[in-house]
Parts: C-alpha cells; sequence; structure tokens
C-alpha cells in the first residue's frame, strides 16, 4: 500500500496517468456516441471514425492542457477546475470538427456532440472519482509513514489488548474516522524472556527475542520507539530492562504499573483502552520499586474537620502536603511560608481546584519569629502541624552554617514548643537522612530537629504526639538533581556529577508526603518513622538514563563531567543509626526506628548554647556547639574515606571469589 501511495504522490506520474485516462474516456465516448447514430442519422464508416477518434483524443488533450487541466493539484481540485475540464473538451472538439469539415466537407453535428457532452462528463467523473482514491491513498502512505517501527516488550494480556487495539485503529483510519495513539504504532517485533514464546509469532507478530537481545534486534530491525508493555513486571526486572532499553538510544514508552492499568483501562463501555494511557518512561520508572501504597481511610480519619497548619507550605513537600491534605476535607488549612511567591503559587492553585469550598489561609512568617509564630498559633489554634520548614541545601548550608543552625534547628524548637504549650493534637516534622551520622551542618542541624522532637516527646505533661519522618532525597524537589540534569540535557551542557562511586535513596514528592501522612495517622507520639525506599541508585546511573531518556547517547551526545564531591557531601546517605532498630508497622514498607532517649538536663545546656553561639553569629562557636549535641556528626572527609575503603575490599573480595570458581 505505501508503494502504490508512494508513486500516486508523484506529481508527474499523476498527469500521465490522467492523460492516458481522458484519451481512453474520449475514444470510449465516441465508441458511444457511434452506436446509436443509425436511428436518426447516417453511421460513421470504421475508417473515418478511427480517424475521428484519433484526431480528437490529439486536439481535446491539447485543449485540457491549454486550459489547465492537467496542472492542478488533485487534493484541490474544486468547482472551477471541473469547468475548465468541460470547456477543454468542447474546445478539443470543436477544432476536431472543424478539421474534420475541411479535410472532407462533411460535419458530423449530432456525433461530435454525443461524444462531447458524454466524453465531459466521463472526464469530470474519472477526475471527482480519482481525486477521492488519491487522497485515501495518500493518506493511508502518510499514515504508514508515521507510524514509527515498534518494539514491544513483554507478550503477554497486555500486548495482546495493545495489538487489538491497534487493528482497530486502523479499521477506523481507513474510515476516515479519528483514532487514538495506537494508530502512530506499527509493531515490528515483540521481547520475551519466555524461551517458549521466542521465534514463535504472537498474535501474528514475531517474539524475535529476549531482553538481553534488545540492543541487537533494534539495530537489525531499524526500531524507531520502543514501548515497554509488561505492568505487572517486578520492580528489580523493570530496572534491568530499562537500562538494557537505555543502551539503544531509543525514545521508551511505557504502560503504567498494573494498579494504574486496572484502574483506569476500561472506557465506558466496557472497552479497553490502553493507548491513552502509553506514557513517556519516567525517572520514577528506575527507582527499582514500585509506589508504595498508603491507607487513605486512616489519614482522613485524623485530617477531617480539623485544623492543619504546614510550615514550609510553598516548598516542594509543604505544597505537595497542602495537595493532598485538601483531598480529606480539613476544617481550615494554613500555608505557612517566608517565601512569599512559592505560597502565593500554591494558593492560587488551590483557589483555581476547590474556590470558596476550601478554607485556606496563607500566612507569610519566619518560624524563627517565635513571638510571630505564637501570636499565629494563639489565633488560627492548629490541631494539626507539619514542620517542613527547613534550609536544606547542603553545600549552600555549608557556607552559611548560621542559617541552618536558626532556620532548622531554633525554627523547630520554636514551633514544637509553641505547639506543647498550646495543646497541638500531632506534631509531624519531616527529616532526612542526611541527619543520620551527619557529615555537615545541614545534617547535624536536621538531626538536632529529631533530637528536639524526641526531647518533647518525653514530657510527661505533654499532650502533644510528636513525630518524626525520615526519607531521602526527593525526585524534582527544589534543589535535587533531576531538575539540574534536565536543565544541563536541554541546553546541551555537559551533565555534572560530583563523583562516580555517589550514591542515593530516591522516592518521588507524592510517596514522601503519603508517608508524612500515613506516619501521623499511626503515630502514638515519640515514633521515627522511616521508609524502605528500595536499593540505592547511583547518580551517575540516573544521570545515563536520564540522558538516554531524551533520545540521546550518553558520554557521546551528553558527556558526564565529574566535579569531585562538594562541601559536605557523603558517599552515600543511610537511614538508619547503628542505635536505632527497626519495628514493623501494618504498611509492610514503613518502619519505626527506635529512637535513642535524651538526657534531658544536658540536652537543654547544650542547645541553649548552640542557640546562643547562633544568635552571636559565631560560626566556629555554634559549629562546635552542634558536634556536641549531635555526637555523630563528623567529617566528610574522614566518611568517605571509611566507605570507599569497604567497598574496595568488597570488590576485593568478590574478585578473589570468582577467580577460585573460574
Amino acid at each position: 500500500m505505501s508503494k502504490i501511495s508512494g508513486i500516486f504522490s508523484n506529481f508527474r506520474v499523476r498527469k500521465r496517468v490522467l492523460a492516458i485516462a481522458d484519451a481512453f474516456i474520449i475514444v470510449v465516448a465516441g465508441l458511444f456516441a457511434n452506436f446509436p447514430l443509425p436511428l436518426y442519422a447516417a453511421a460513421i464508416e470504421r475508417a473515418n471514425l478511427f480517424s475521428i477518434l484519433s484526431l480528437s483524443v490529439v486536439l481535446c488533450f491539447s485543449s485540457l492542457l491549454f486550459f489547465g487541466a492537467y496542472n492542478k493539484l488533485w487534493r484541490y481540485l474544486n468547482r472551477q477546475d471541473f469547468y475548465s475540464c468541460i470547456k477543454g473538451v468542447f474546445a478539443g472538439h470543436i477544432a476536431t470538427y472543424f478539421f474534420i469539415y475541411l479535410m472532407w466537407d462533411r460535419l458530423y453535428w449530432e456525433f461530435a456532440l454525443t461524444q462531447a457532452i458524454i466524453a465531459s462528463i466521463g472526464v469530470c467523473l474519472f477526475r471527482y472519482m480519482f481525486r477521492k482514491t488519491f487522497i485515501s491513498l495518500v493518506n493511508t502512505g502518510h499514515q504508514e509513514a508515521m507510524k514509527k517501527r515498534t518494539m514491544i516488550i513483554g507478550a503477554g494480556n497486555a500486548t495482546k489488548l495493545l495489538l487489538d487495539e491497534i487493528r482497530n485503529c486502523a479499521k477506523d483510519a481507513a474510515k476516515g474516522i479519528s483514532t487514538s495513539y495506537a494508530a502512530e504504532i506499527n509493531p515490528v517485533c515483540l521481547i520475551d524472556d519466555d524461551r517458549y514464546k521466542i521465534g514463535k509469532p504472537f498474535e501474528g507478530i514475531l517474539v524475535a527475542g529476549s531482553s538481553s537481545d534488545i540492543p541487537k534486534i533494534a539495530e537489525k530491525e531499524k526500531i524507531e520507539l520502543i514501548l515497554f508493555a509488561i505492568p505487572s513486571c517486578p520492580p528489580k526486572d523493570r530496572q534491568v530492562i530499562m537500562d538494557l532499553c537505555g543502551k539503544t538510544g531509543l525514545p521508551v514508552k511505557v504502560l503504567p504499573f498494573v494498579g494504574s492499568l486496572l484502574d483506569s483501562s476500561s472506557v465506558g463501555d466496557g472497552s479497553t483502552n490502553f493507548a491513552t494511557q502509553i506514557r513517556d518512561i519516567k525517572v520514577e520508572d528506575l527507582l527499582g520499586r514500585e509506589p508504595i501504597k498508603f491507607d487513605n481511610k486512616d489519614i482522613r480519619a485524623y485530617i477531617e474537620n480539623k485544623v492543619c497548619m504546614v510550615t514550609g507550605g510553598g516548598g516542594s513537600i509543604g505544597s505537595e502536603l497542602v495537595r493532598q491534605i485538601a483531598k480529606y476535607n480539613p476544617k481550615q488549612i494554613i500555608i505557612l511560608d517566608i517565601y512569599e511567591n512559592n505560597a502565593y503559587d500554591i494558593q492560587q492553585e488551590l483557589v483555581m481546584e476547590y474556590g470558596d469550598s476550601l478554607n485556606l489561609v496563607t500566612l507569610i512568617a519566619s518560624v524563627r519569629d517565635y513571638f510571630r509564630m505564637n501570636q499565629i498559633f494563639k489565633t488560627y489554634h492548629p490541631e494539626v502541624i507539619f514542620h517542613a520548614a527547613a534550609h536544606k541545601h547542603v553545600p549552600l548550608m555549608e557556607k552559611n552554617p548560621m542559617e541552618a543552625i536558626k532556620n532548622n534547628v531554633i525554627g523547630t524548637f520554636n514551633v514544637a514548643t509553641l505547639a506543647m504549650f498550646n495543646n497541638v493534637q500531632k506534631f509531624v516534622m519531616i527529616s532526612t537522612d542526611k541527619a543520620v551520622n551527619p557529615t555537615n551542618v545541614m545534617g547535624a542541624s536536621k538531626r538536632c530537629c529529631e533530637m528536639i522532637v524526641r526531647f518533647m516527646s518525653m514530657q510527661k505533661d505533654s499532650n502533644t504526639e510528636f513525630v518524626v519522618t525520615r526519607f531521602g532525597n526527593v525526585l524534582g524537589s527544589n534543589g535535587s538533581v533531576i531538575p539540574l540534569f534536565k536543565r544541563q540535557i536541554e541546553q546541551g551542557k555537559p551533565v555534572t556529577v560530583t563523583h562516580p562511586e555517589i550514591i542515593r535513596y530516591f522516592m518521588t514528592i507524592p510517596e514522601a508526603v503519603s508517608l508524612v501522612l500515613e506516619a501521623a495517622s499511626i503515630a502514638h507520639g515519640g515514633e521515627i518513622f522511616v521508609l524502605d525506599m528500595g536499593m540505592p541508585v547511583k547518580i551517575v546511573t540516573l544521570a545515563e538514563n536520564l540522558i538516554r531518556m531524551y533520545g540521546k547517547v550518553p558520554y557521546k551526545d551528553v558527556p558526564i563531567k565529574f566535579t569531585g564531591l562538594r562541601p559536605g557531601e557523603k558517599i552515600k546517605e543511610e537511614l538508619l543509626m547503628n542505635e536505632e532498630g527497626l519495628k514493623k508497622t501494618k504498611n509492610k514498607l514503613i518502619f519505626i526506628g527506635k529512637q535513642i532517649d535524651i538526657d534531658t538536663a544536658k540536652f537543654v545546656n547544650e542547645l541553649w548554647q548552640l542557640k546562643s553561639a547562633a544568635s552571636e553569629n559565631n560560626a566556629e562557636k555554634a559549629i562546635s556547639a552542634l558536634h556536641e549535641i549531635v555526637p555523630t556528626f563528623t567529617t566528610p572527609e574522614k566518611f568517605n574515606r571509611t566507605v570507599l575503603n569497604e567497598s574496595a575490599l568488597k570488590i576485593e573480595g568478590e574478585n578473589a571469589v570468582n577467580k577460585k570458581l573460574n
């Protein structure tokens, strides 16, 4: 079909086809005109008829050419062009019978009129019918040309349903019905690790090989698009296959996780609509685990009809907290932030979505200001507080340690103290894995914040449930590596990674916020909640995969530059300190870390010294006080040296085992 449409897309070929068709129509018109002639006039002799038809073909072609009947693109033929054809046919016949009269001194006017009428109808009708056929052919050719040669990974139920939809879309397109994204897919081959399927057709498409063959088959079959169609694929296997797809340098699209697929794979009539769910691969697909599910019923139980305050409510985590809280029918949401632009953005987003149905208050204030915060507590009487306000950028806080201490430590102390004094029901602090064995001021300040919350939970006269949630890096948050990598790739600059061995735990912003909400729902006070975040991810691997997701080749199309560890940066992060054990919760991916007991008298004294040093802006004294209050605060050089030595010993041991086995 594509070859035929390609031929008819050539304008010179179309002109020749049209000229031959016109000649045939004129001859047939002459034969039809001569057939009834004996009924009302003398018939034309066979020899004369041949001469008349030959002359009429030549002169009608010349006349049609003169009137521009062969110059117009068929797609754009209109009424005026059909008039030109009629004029060309009649002018050609007039010229023909003028010459016949000169040669034979005879005018076959009955024959001439009948032939001209039949020929003009035939020429116009042929153009009208062929115009529709041409457009159909060319459109089909264009549709086929637009279709991408696609490798589909997976030969299971999801692929079967997808192939059915692709075929239905092809039928709809032939009828001129608008189609979905499936119409753009040309399935060339399938990939499946089931050895009984390899080499055999599945729904008419060959299963060409296993996942390890992806790069080789993609090159051999000139694949343009890879579609991952195994929604129920285990996370670890998914990550391996994604890495293999990434090596091809081709765009990869995926069907979502099986839960999402089942939720939305049916339209109103009960039919599947898989193509609408095909999406670009996201960085979240490379985490090596499924998105974490949370119990919305428990969350609703303590959010509904409560006054909820979110400090740092305009930030990445804070704004998502506000979004999710709004879904649970709170009595009031208080967005508190010192940066008015972010606070305004989330305020306007919620106003647009909920209008007057959401009781929303947006306050510009600093958690450092005890008296301003006290005023807010007395005015709005919050019942649940999510404390997300903090400085989190490690290198910047190394340069500005006083700001980390004032904002993180003193700010947390202010809000937690006021929460206890005002009998707030729950106080939930957002912490970070950088608080575990910290090597920088930011991490140490957050560990100090955790200790403050623990200290508050130990107060016997407190009616507030104090809880800490701790998790790793958040994909897409302000200051995270992903937005930076994206900007670098889009601007054609090298992607910068600090160290080839640096690894991090990652989670999505919605996951982080859902953890915070569920932790609050099951908290009884004094707990520290930790998320099982799966396997840690090498930052350089993340950068390589992100580059491939843009259809580029790492190190070739986009260089990766190693810039060296930044001030205070760890090679790897941890989620638990040695002293903290893990206790299971009803959510198998959320654990409770055993809080370390605090000597309250000593802690209060050390905290006062830290606060005094920060108030004096004495960096040396403040950092020294921070080391005193956080005993696990160490230098990055010492920590990273230990990690790299352990890694080298592990590799050496693995190599020794492999040698013995060989």
